[in-house]
């Protein structure tokens, strides 16, 4: 959401106690646990925090303010402003009850993670952090170490909530804490001796409250984990390198009968997958039986049997994209699932009486409680086997052993459609590029591997690959690490599987490598690797302005734009160059070098005597989805949402200067005085940036471009390579930009000027994109064929799109292209 600032609320103050003075609020006392005598500001006695603690590490959690709205209510499920207190509660009465706040989300709701398990002292948790490091990084050893055999507690991870109007497994999430908190069973009582039961209660409590799927930025959760734009993923991802999991799941809602995963194929490549589906399809087979021991039936109860889409059926719900929860837990070493509890209680069923919905969601919550409790048995019986599979995981990696293929000796139900193997190179080198035009780019990209647990070094030397040598600084990230698989997912082009499946659950090409801007290259698994510093903590930082005269500042990134953005708003005399750039002049040298240093761009000496035209900021009217707006706002622009509705009260066109339209407008929704002040902004300068059918039927009702929009098949997808031109909008952009359901421009009027193709051999890099039953709309169709084009004539300015620059706030290479556009679009006139 535009605008939106992730700020703390002032109310949401964390105080952290000791578990003595937990229980002292309630009257205990626990031997053996002290703290200090030292208040905080606040009067409440604080833990000494230096150093590792032990558990309980419990923390008095803020309570926010009753709030009858929340959704959840109808459904007699748990609001959110009641957890804390329950926690709370939870806490005071047991040891094993541990609960922190590792994260926001953009409104300022806290996330609560839960830890359960049996009391340890300092020295113990020290101990068991690192046997967690020598399982990641010293795996051999590990493999050999009695002691860490014996007792290494097992983790065990439960997301719940990720979508907010699918709340059930936040309740069932907080009757297992509430059961394992007093329990005297003594198999409770041993698997929290050998376990930590980690659980995030609710991971979405925006949505949760707001009766939503996605978060209040408008973002579903469990598309954005590769990419983490979001402040809910970034801090479960976190929380999920931090505690490494052996088995996890996530929580989801709703097919009937309840949905159990390992998945159909594809499987992604880049996972141990023998080691992964030997532990995830007998541990199905047990959380299926769990929910069939519940005894709910479909005709007393509406509820069919549980399904496993690994036995179950042929394709369709696949682990290919790392994009999902579970799927990229797999990369930390953890047997992932996601369960779907079967009766639905959201969006038009919502509207059932309250009776009803109550029914639904007690069934849905004993489902879910059900998959929980037989993870943690399987964990608790299986404990050595998952262990020794996760460091065989990790001892893969830091060896750079083969993959193994899997193969039916495992189970039947396994055949040669479920085997996905990839090579590994030796290396990425992510150059440091000494012209510094894509610093920035291989800045965020170094920063991301760091954030996701990826090992990256510096070279101590120039580096050659394949007879170019790149200087000594350049980043390296051995694929020789526990987390090889991360990082080939991460940095790897992908592979194209069209001729592999007909079905696939969501995209099928990501790779950050290729849609990031950045330059990275592959050392040959055979070849020699450059000497390197040890591993660091963060990229070097990349502003720069070199020279004392004008400056130009190329539009290649998202931080340049946001730069130019920046200057603009800040009232810098920038003028616009014909090829793509701006020009900086040297009397705004304060600017110059505090918006380098801020946005980490380079400016660069400008050709003596160099001239353009005077830009102004622009102010951007969007009609679009979520995420694009939330791209356009990540490259400094001020964007105001628009609908049809908001045009037909009477929008204010004055105060833009170019409309972008992806979605959610169509001309004949509007009204004749909404239609004619659209076509008078764009007859006085305003420019117009369209993308897909949307944005070129708005197009054609204009009489904008002379075009025809052909259209791939709907659910193509993935990383294909382009050919840019020299013009203001396609010069020096990637060479490979992303796709979804593919669109190309034929037809093209005298006017129109291509500013980027698709390649005419080799066009999908990576990703699904197969032809329709008829043969049309295939990779074939579309080869050489026009994906950007522009033009302006007396009706305006114009930009259209066949691909996808902004898609999930995720091909960020390709974001330049349309901020250039906006920018080309309103200095035409």
């Amino acid at each position: 959401m535009i605008g939106v600032k992730i700020v703390r609320p002032v109310h949401a103050r964390l105080v952290c106690v000791t578990a003595a003075a937990a229980l002292a609020v309630a009257g205990a006392a626990v031997p053996g646990i002290s703290f200090t005598e030292d208040a905080a500001a606040d009067g409440v006695p604080r833990t000494d925090v230096d150093g590792p603690q032990g558990y309980p590490r419990q923390n008095i959690l803020v309570e926010p303010p009753v709030d009858t709205s929340d959704a959840a209510i109808k459904l007699g499920l748990t609001p959110y402003h009641a957890i804390a207190p329950l926690l709370n509660d939870l806490q005071r009465s047991s040891q094993r009850v541990s609960a922190e706040v590792i994260g926001q989300t953009v409104t300022g709701r806290e996330l609560y993670l839960v830890t359960l398990t049996a009391p340890e002292t300092r020295g113990e948790a020290n101990q068991q952090d690192i046997m967690r490091e020598r399982i990641l990084t010293q795996p051999a050893q590990a493999a050999k170490d009695r002691g860490l055999a014996r007792t290494y507690k097992t983790p065990i991870f439960v997301n719940a909530n990720i979508h907010g109007n699918e709340w059930e497994g936040t309740d069932a999430a907080l009757r297992l804490i509430e059961d394992y908190a007093t329990s005297d069973d003594p198999e409770v009582v041993e698997t929290l001796e050998r376990s930590r039961i980690y659980l995030v209660v609710t991971m979405n409590p925006d949505g949760r409250h707001n009766n939503t799927r996605a978060n209040a930025s408008g973002f579903d959760l469990n598309r954005d984990f590769i990419t983490a734009t979001q402040p809910e993923v970034v801090a479960v991802r976190e929380a999920l390198i931090r505690t490494q999991p052996m088995v996890m799941l996530d929580l989801h809602g709703y097919v009937n009968g309840t949905l159990i995963e390992p998945t159909t194929p594809p499987h992604g490549e880049n996972y141990e997958y023998d080691l992964f589906i030997t532990h995830a399809y007998p541990n199905g087979l047990g959380m299926e039986q769990a929910v069939l021991d519940l005894g709910y039936t479909p005709e007393d109860d509406g509820v069919n049997p549980p399904q496993i889409p690994f036995r179950d059926w042929d394709e369709g719900w696949d682990d290919w994209p790392p994009i999902f929860t579970p799927q990229y837990a797999a990369f930390h070493g953890a047997v992932s699932h996601t369960v779907e509890i079967p009766l639905r209680v959201n969006n038009a069923s919502y509207n059932l009486p309250a009776e009803e919905l109550q029914r639904r969601s007690a069934i849905n919550t004993d489902v879910a409680h059900a998959a929980v409790t037989a993870s943690i048995d399987y964990a608790q019986e299986h404990r050595s086997e998952l262990l020794a599979d996760q460091i065989e995981i990790f001892r893969r990696g830091v060896t750079g052993a083969d993959p193994v293929e899997v193969t039916d000796d495992l189970f039947p139900e396994i055949g040669p459609e479920d085997v996905y193997l990839t090579d590994y190179p030796r290396a990425y080198v992510i150059p440091v590029d000494e012209g510094q035009r894509s610093a920035p780019a291989a800045a965020r990209l170094v920063n991301h591997l760091i954030a996701n647990g990826v090992e990256v070094r510096t070279t101590r030397q120039p580096v050659t690959v394949d007879g170019t040598t790149y200087p000594s600084g350049s980043y390296v990230v051995d694929l020789h690490q526990g987390k090889r698989g991360l990082a080939n997912t991460i940095l790897g082009p992908g592979t194209d599987i069209s001729d592999r499946v007909d079905a696939m659950y969501d995209i099928s090409g990501w790779s950050l490598g290729l849609l990031w801007g950045a330059d990275v290259v592959a050392i040959p698994e055979d070849g020699s690797m450059p000497r390197a510093g040890r591993a660091i903590n963060a990229a070097i930082p990349t502003g720069q302005v070199e020279g004392d005269g004008d400056w130009a500042l190329v539009l290649n990134d998202p931080a340049d734009l946001g730069a130019l953005n920046h200057l603009t708003r800040a009232g810098v005399p920038v003028e616009w160059l014909g090829d793509g750039t701006v020009l900086v002049p040297q009397e705004s040298s304060s600017e110059a070098h505090s918006t380098a240093d801020a946005f980490g761009v380079h400016l660069e000496p400008a050709t003596p005597g160099a001239a353009g035209t005077a830009v102004e900021e622009v102010v951007v009217a969007a009609s679009a989805p979520q995420s694009e707006l939330w791209a356009l706002n990540e490259m400094g622009f001020q964007v105001r949402p628009v609908s049809a509705a908001v045009l037909n009260d009477g929008f204010d066109f004055g105060q833009v200067d170019a409309l972008y339209v992806s979605s959610g407008l169509r001309w004949g929704d509007l009204e004749a005085d909404a239609q004619n002040d659209l076509r008078s902004f764009l007859a006085n300068g305003g420019g117009y940036v369209g993308r897909g059918a949307t944005g070129v039927r708005l197009n054609d009702s204009l009489d904008l471009l002379d075009v025809t929009l052909e259209r791939g098949r709907g659910d193509g997808n993935g990383v294909v390579n382009v050919v840019n031109s020299g013009t203001a909008i396609g010069t020096g952009a990637p060479d490979t930009s992303f796709v979804y359901s593919p669109g190309w421009f034929t037809d093209l009027g005298a006017e129109v000027v291509v500013d980027q193709r698709y390649a005419t051999s080799d066009l999908l890099v990576s990703g699904h994109w197969a032809a329709n039953p008829d043969g049309s709309g295939g990779q074939d169709a579309a080869a050489g064929g026009a994906v950007v084009v522009s033009g302006t004539d007396r009706q305006g300015s114009a930009v259209l799109f066949g691909s996808e620059p902004l898609f999930r706030a995720h091909p960020k290479g390709q974001y330049s292209l349309v901020g250039r556009a906006l920018f080309w679009s309103t200095l035409q006139g």
